[in-house]
């Protein structure tokens, strides 16, 4: 029994450990290594460059070079000047923008070689072939304009287009580990060799060897030590770990020797082993094939290492669920997210796809992408239409899903306080559809608008109602009066756009309930100064095809908007539980709900009075905040430790947009408004998000693209 608890415990060990190094991998390669792609790649441009400026400015000098140190036999001296000094000026152009960086790479090996026997041989000469090698066969990292192009191409139509983009996926898939196992016995032999205790010494001069090892930078690692990191590294073996050692061992000979040498490029090697390993033919690998093979325990997608893990389903894969499922990632059970829809949506945005300032792909992020990695994670679209807590089975339909642990966290939608026969008229603003629909709907009633000759029907089409003056009516009132004022300027002919009319009701004395009265005053005066007419105190009593009726009032308008309240999702009604008028689900100081073991609630969904004894408002840091909270008290249950405190609310502040450089900001100590407000609303959306949200094109375009793409294949490995 003792042998079997042990193993047991071995097994669970080796996992965690490997889990650990590939987590630790995956995300060095997320966040590191398009630093220091980028850092390779223009410090080796910078080199050429020079070169490439040095002999444009004396052709004499690249004339001599070509036709008595590096002279190449089938070529005039004055055809390989020119040829040599095109490569050193346009090859590191290219290579430094990421731009057809394998051909450029393949130009800078040739020119290294070439310059490497004609001339005075140096290891940095050694280090361009095999850095530019490097290039050849795996291309760009995530910061590169080849990058920004790679989806674009490979479905371009353009003729072999897409099969030379296949071909050098293909390259760096296939060839790419065998190449760093070739850089891996490389080092390794340099190491070896430059130890002046190894016999290999002699053997590797009397073979010619050392010309084509670059062994006075390995010297710099001396010593039996250097003789230690170099055979562990020949083999492979320990690979990432040997990777550190040598560039420890190099800073410490840097503090004796602090002057710049070659060792720079064999840290950059080092930074290739630590996030790519040892590569196909190493140790390592064999190691880990024979592990899988003969102890499939160790494979971490192995099915049968998901039998017998607690469950956790959680419902909705909004700002809360996603959280949730990512915080649980690292914890012994099996996850699965169910939602009616493949996206996660950011809802912030959403009032800009309604108002065409941005397409619904810019707001929505595909959910199976950001658990790729995750094989304890299964994504499931569907709608749930019950749970059964006696028989702890979440209902999709006819199919049931057993759970453990339940998570809901299915968010809110549109309340029009028991008067849903206003819903066709005045649609809400909650989902895409929803977005797609009222762009629709504005889109439609400026071009109809141009078509009619009817002075009051064309007042009416003009003009634009929403109900409620919260954060979402606020924005949508000051998007709408921007678009007429500025995005339509002078596209249409028979009226004018900016004399379209955008009234924003709110039952309350003022806008913005939740922020301090003043921020609310400034954003009342900035929607007046867009045009935007606010009434307050008003009421809606009738909502129909013809328009609102406010307080006895009644006003035409064939474009009504509703922002003015939510209510939650039914999940209080499957799980029989006490909420308040709004749906939203009492729960208790751990998120969970009472009555119910093993069940919690997050998000619009709960009502918690985490946020010093007030109700957690519905924002996405808060359901955020809930979701990590949630999988650490599931991993404290899962563990048998002892659960975590009750939950606290961190409030990081509230923002609201109101049109173009507008905006009102509180942050409790500190508070924004105006054109700072409206820059900090940018970057933190930007933040959160890893998209712009203005239009911008040709270099700007080029730049906000880079910056996405960076972004985006960082949420790929943490989110």
């Amino acid at each position: 029994m003792n042998t079997l608890r042990n193993q047991t415990m071995l097994v669970q060990l080796a996992q965690y450990s490997r889990l650990s190094t590939d987590f630790l991998v995956r995300s060095l390669r997320g966040f590191l290594w398009p630093t220091v792609d980028l850092v390779i790649r223009l410090w080796l441009a910078k080199i050429f460059v020079v070169f490439g400026i040095l002999e444009l400015t004396g052709s004499q000098t690249a004339f001599g070079l070509a036709a008595y140190v590096h002279a190449i036999k089938f070529l005039s001296p004055l055809t390989a000047a020119d040829i040599g000094t095109s490569i050193e000026v346009l090859g590191p152009l290219f290579l430094a923008l990421g731009f057809m960086t394998r051909y450029a790479a393949v130009a800078l090996t040739v020119l290294s070689l070439v310059i490497r026997l004609g001339g005075e041989p140096f290891d940095s000469q050694l280090f361009w072939v095999a850095l530019f090698g490097w290039y050849v066969v795996m291309g760009a990292g995530p910061i590169s304009i080849d990058r920004l192009l790679r989806r674009g191409l490979a479905n371009s139509a353009l003729p072999a287009v897409p099969r030379i983009v296949r071909a050098s996926e293909w390259t760096r898939v296939y060839l790419g580990p065998i190449y760093v196992s070739a850089l891996r016995i490389w080092i390794g032999l340099a190491l070896i060799a430059g130890d002046s205790l190894a016999p290999m010494w002699t053997l590797s001069k009397s073979v010619s060897m050392s010309s084509w090892l670059p062994l006075d930078v390995a010297a710099r690692v001396s010593g039996s030590f250097g003789l230690f990191l170099g055979i562990f590294l020949s083999l492979g073996l320990g690979t990432r770990y040997v990777a550190v050692a040598i560039i420890l061992a190099l800073f410490a000979d840097a503090m004796t020797d602090p002057r710049m040498t070659d060792a720079v490029y064999l840290l950059m090697i080092c930074w290739i082993f630590i996030l790519y390993g040892g590569g196909a033919l190493s140790v390592d690998r064999l190691i880990a094939t024979l592990l899988t093979k003969y102890f499939p325990q160790f494979d971490a997608r192995d099915p049968r290492q998901l039998e017998g893990l607690p469950r956790v389903v959680i419902v909705g894969a909004g700002f809360g669920g996603i959280a949730c499922a990512a915080s649980l990632r690292r914890v012994s059970v099996t996850v699965t997210l169910i939602d009616q829809a493949n996206y996660h949506l950011f809802q912030p945005l959403l009032y800009q796809v309604a108002t065409a300032g941005l397409s619904p792909g810019d707001i929505a992020s595909p959910v199976r992408p950001l658990f790729r990695n995750d094989f304890g994670t299964r994504v499931l679209l569907g709608t749930v239409t019950g749970v059964d807590t006696r028989r702890q089975v979440v209902m999709i339909g006819e199919q049931d899903i057993a759970y453990d642990f339940l998570v809901v966290a299915t968010g809110a939608t549109h309340s029009y306080f028991g008067r849903e026969e206003w819903a066709p008229y005045a649609p809400g603003l909650k989902r895409i559809e929803d977005a797609i629909e009222i762009r629709r709907r504005i889109l439609t009633a400026f071009e109809h608008a141009e078509a009619t000759t009817d002075v009051a029907k064309r007042t009416s089409l003009l003009t634009f109602l929403i109900v409620g003056g919260g954060p979402t009516g606020v924005e949508l009132a000051g998007a709408i009066a921007e678009l007429a004022r500025f995005g339509m300027d002078k596209e249409f002919r028979t009226f004018d756009p900016a004399d379209a009319r955008v009234i924003l009701v709110q039952a309350a004395p003022r806008l913005l309930p939740t922020f301090p009265e003043h921020l609310a005053l400034i954003a009342q005066r900035s929607l007046e100064k867009l045009g935007v007419s606010v009434l307050l105190g008003s009421r809606v009593e009738d909502i129909d095809a013809l328009g609102v009726v406010v307080s006895g009032n009644k006003i035409r308008a064939n474009t009504v908007l509703w922002a003015a309240g939510v209510t939650a999702s039914p999940a209080a009604q499957w799980l029989k539980a006490d909420c308040d008028k709004a749906g939203r689900i009492r729960v208790g100081e751990d998120l969970g709900v009472p009555g119910v073991s093993n069940v919690f609630a997050i998000g619009d969904t709960a009502l918690s009075s985490g946020w010093h004894g007030q109700p957690v408002p519905g924002l996405a840091a808060a359901a955020k905040q809930a979701g990590n909270y949630v999988a650490g008290q599931i991993r404290k249950r899962v563990e048998g430790r002892t659960p975590r405190p009750a939950f606290k609310y961190h409030h990081r502040g509230s923002l609201a947009t109101i049109g173009r450089k507008a905006a009102v900001a509180d942050f409790g100590f500190v508070r924004l408004w105006g054109e700072p407000a409206w820059w900090l609303w940018g970057i933190r959306s930007r933040k959160l998000f890893g998209r712009s949200e203005e239009p911008h094109g040709n270099a700007h375009q080029l730049v906000l693209g880079l910056s996405d793409l960076w972004c985006r294949r960082s949420v790929d490995y943490w989110c």
